[in-house]
C-alpha cells in the first residue's frame, strides 16, 4: 500500500486515562493509526482501544514504562509489527507529587526523574532513529514552570529539563522534515492535578486565568493535533503554553 491510502501512526505515551486518553481519542479521529501507551492502568487502556475501534479506528494498547530504555525499544517494535512505522510520538506520560524541595524522598526524585525527565530521553532517543521523515515529536512541559509555585520545585526542575531536550533536539533532527515541540498545560481537569487538593484550592487554580475555568483534557488534545498535524509545519523547537492566560 502506498502511504496515502495507509493511516498516518502515533504513539500516545501514558494514554490511558487523562490528557494522554483525549489526545488518543482526538488523533483518531484526526485520522492517524493510535498506539495507546500505558505502564499500569492494563483495564483503562483496553476500554479506550474498545471505544477507537468502535469508531473506526486502527488502534491498540501497548504495555511499557518509559522510564525503561528496553521497553520503549520494544513498544516501538510492537508498533511496527502492529501499525507500521511510527509517524508522531506524543510525550505525555508523567507524575506530578507537590511538596516542598526539602520534604522529598531520595524515591520519589528519582520517580519524577525517571518518568519525566529519562522516560522522555528514552523516547526521543528512540524516535531519531525510528521515526519517518516529515514526523512530528510533541513532548509535555507544564505552565508549573513559568509559576515557580511552592511545592513544584522537583517537577518544574524535570518540566525544564524537557523544553531544554525540545529546543536541542529540534537542531538535532536537522534535514529530515521532523518538527519538535512542547505542550505546557495550565490547570487541567484531570486526576493527575485534582488528586490531593481541596475544592477551596480547585476553585482558586480555577479563578487563576483570565477565563476563569480550569482547562479540560480536550483542550490540550486540541493544541496537540494542531501540532501533530499538516498546519503546524513551520512550528519547531517551540513551547506553546495552552494555559487560558495563566502565565
Amino acid at each position: 500500500m502506498n502511504q496515502s491510502s495507509t493511516p498516518k501512526v502515533a504513539i500516545v505515551t501514558g494514554a490511558s486515562r487523562g490528557i494522554g486518553a483525549a489526545v488518543a481519542q482526538r488523533l483518531a479521529r484526526d485520522g492517524f493509526a493510535v498506539a495507546v501507551n500505558y505502564a499500569s492502568s492494563p483495564e483503562q487502556a483496553d476500554a479506550l482501544v474498545v471505544e477507537l475501534k468502535a469508531a473506526g479506528g486502527r488502534t491498540f494498547a501497548v504495555k511499557a514504562d518509559v522510564a525503561s530504555a528496553e521497553e520503549v525499544r520494544a513498544m516501538f517494535d510492537a508498533v511496527e509489527a502492529q501499525l507500521g512505522k511510527v509517524d508522531v510520538l506524543v510525550n505525555n506520560a508523567g507524575v506530578l507529587r507537590t511538596l516542598p524541595l526539602a520534604e522529598h524522598s531520595d524515591a520519589q526524585y528519582d520517580q519524577t526523574f525517571d518518568i519525566n525527565v529519562r522516560g522522555t530521553f528514552n523516547t526521543l532517543r528512540e524516535a531519531a532513529m525510528r521515526l519517518n521523515e516529515g514526523g512530528r515529536i510533541v513532548n509535555f512541559s507544564s505552565t508549573t514552570l513559568a509559576l515557580n509555585m511552592p511545592g513544584y520545585a522537583i517537577y518544574n526542575a524535570t518540566k525544564a529539563a524537557v523544553e531544554a531536550f525540545t529546543h536541542v533536539f529540534a537542531k538535532e533532527l536537522r534535514g529530515r522534515g521532523i518538527t519538535v515541540n512542547a505542550v505546557a498545560p495550565g490547570p487541567i481537569a484531570t486526576s493527575l492535578f485534582l488528586d490531593g487538593k481541596t475544592e477551596e484550592q480547585v476553585q482558586a487554580f480555577a479563578k487563576m486565568p483570565p477565563l476563569q475555568r480550569l482547562g479540560q483534557p480536550e483542550d490540550i488534545a486540541s493544541v496537540v493535533s494542531f501540532l501533530a498535524g499538516p498546519d503546524a509545519g513551520w512550528v519547531n523547537g517551540q513551547i506553546l503554553r495552552a494555559n487560558g492566560g495563566v502565565a
